[in-house]
C-alpha cells in the first residue's frame, strides 16, 4: 500500500510550488462530492475523501521517480548481441491530462543495441514511470522512446502504444471500441524501412497505422 503523504512534510512538486498536504487533497475531494450533489459525511463517503487521495498517490506515483536513473545500470556482457530486442504488450494504465479519466492500453518497446543492453523489466518500468502521470498519448509515447535513446545510445528505438481514451469512451461523443495508436521511431526504425517492418511484423502490427512522429 502506499504511505500517504505527513500533512506537515514540506512539500513541493516538479514546478518548485508549494504541494498541497493530504488534509487540503481531502478537503478538496469534500467540495467535489458536495458539487456532484451528494453529503461527504453520509456512511458510505465518509472516507472517500482519503481513499480518493490514496489513490492519486498511487495513479501519479510517476512524479516521484527518475526515469533516466532506472535505465542507469546497463550490461555490455551481451556476447556481441546486435539484434533487435522487443518487449511487447507492456500494459499501460495512465490519465488523461485533460480530464483525469483513465487511458488502458498496452506499449511495444523495440531497440538495437550498440554494445549496451538494460533489464527488460526496466523497460516496462520506464513505461510505468511516465503513464503514471498526467499525460497525452503523443507525448507519453515520444518520453519512453527519447529516454532510452539518451540513456542507452541505441542504434534505434522503436515505441508503439495502442489505447482506449475514457474521455471519449465513457463521457463527450461515447464511442466504447476505438483505440488510438502512436509511434515514435529514431535511428535505424526511422532511417531503414526494412527495420521498422520487422519491429511492426513482431510486435503484431496494431490494427491501425502507428502515428508517426
Amino acid at each position: 500500500m502506499v504511505e500517504s503523504r505527513s500533512e506537515d512534510a514540506a512539500l513541493t512538486n516538479s514546478g518548485g510550488r508549494r504541494r498541497p498536504s493530504q488534509a487540503e487533497a481531502e478537503a478538496a475531494v469534500r467540495t467535489l462530492i458536495e458539487w456532484a450533489g451528494d453529503d461527504p459525511d453520509r456512511e458510505g463517503l465518509v472516507g472517500t475523501p482519503e481513499r480518493v487521495v490514496r489513490a492519486y498517490e498511487e495513479f501519479f506515483a510517476g512524479y516521484n521517480e527518475d526515469p533516466i536513473s532506472l535505465l542507469a545500470k546497463t550490461f555490455e556482457e551481451t556476447a556481441a548481441y546486435d539484434e533487435m530486442v522487443v518487449l511487447r504488450d507492456i500494459r499501460l494504465e495512465s490519465h488523461c491530462e485533460h480530464h483525469m479519466v483513465p487511458i488502458l492500453g498496452k506499449a511495444h518497446i523495440g531497440y538495437l543495441p550498440a554494445g549496451r543492453v538494460v533489464g527488460i523489466s526496466k523497460l516496462a518500468r520506464l513505461v510505468e514511470v511516465f503513464a503514471k502521470r498526467m499525460q497525452i498519448q503523443e507525448a507519453l509515447t515520444a518520453q519512453v522512446a527519447d529516454t532510452i535513446q539518451e540513456v542507452l545510445k541505441p542504434r534505434g528505438v522503436a515505441v508503439v502504444i495502442e489505447a482506449a481514451h475514457q474521455c471519449m469512451t465513457t463521457r463527450g461523443i461515447h464511442k466504447p471500441g476505438v483505440s488510438m495508436v502512436t509511434s515514435r521511431m529514431l535511428g535505424c526504425f526511422r532511417d531503414d524501412p526494412a527495420t521498422r517492418r520487422e519491429f511492426l511484423a513482431m510486435i503484431g502490427s496494431p490494427r491501425s497505422a502507428p502515428l508517426e512522429s
